[in-house]
């Protein structure tokens, strides 16, 4: 299945992430927002760091992120829309976008706009 060119525009073409001076692979920030993520969420994460163009932008298949990281399809995509709440991630099928981080606030549920709840959600599957 050939992909159109318009296709592999990003998701949110507004906020393309812009790869700062001191950036390795993954912006250091993102260490300060571990704790609010799943074990899941994190592994896609990094993941799609990796895989991501210049843009952020990546073309994965959820059935083939689950391979590679030795999880489930279900648990892929749960991973995925929890990142999209937490405005890391932006999706448009088949293209994942990494968002850039300053524009990112914990969205926990509630109607505050807290750090989110003590100890975070790491570890919770």
């Amino acid at each position: 299945m050939a992909i159109e060119p318009r296709s592999r525009e990003p998701v949110d073409p507004s906020r393309v992430r812009k790869i700062p001076r001191y950036f390795a692979w993954a912006d250091p920030r993102l260490r300060e927002r571990l704790g609010e993520l799943t074990l899941p969420e994190i592994a896609l994460l990094f993941f799609l760091h990796l895989a991501a163009d210049r843009q952020g932008c990546s073309f994965w298949s959820e059935a083939t992120v689950g391979k590679r990281l030795g999880l489930r399809e279900e648990e892929v995509i749960r991973a995925r829309e929890g990142l999209r709440r937490q405005g890391l991630l932006a999706y448009r099928f088949p293209l994942f976008q990494i968002l850039p981080l300053q524009d990112v606030s914990f969205r926990h549920g509630c109607a505050c706009r807290c750090s989110g709840p003590p100890g975070g959600r790491a570890g919770r599957l």
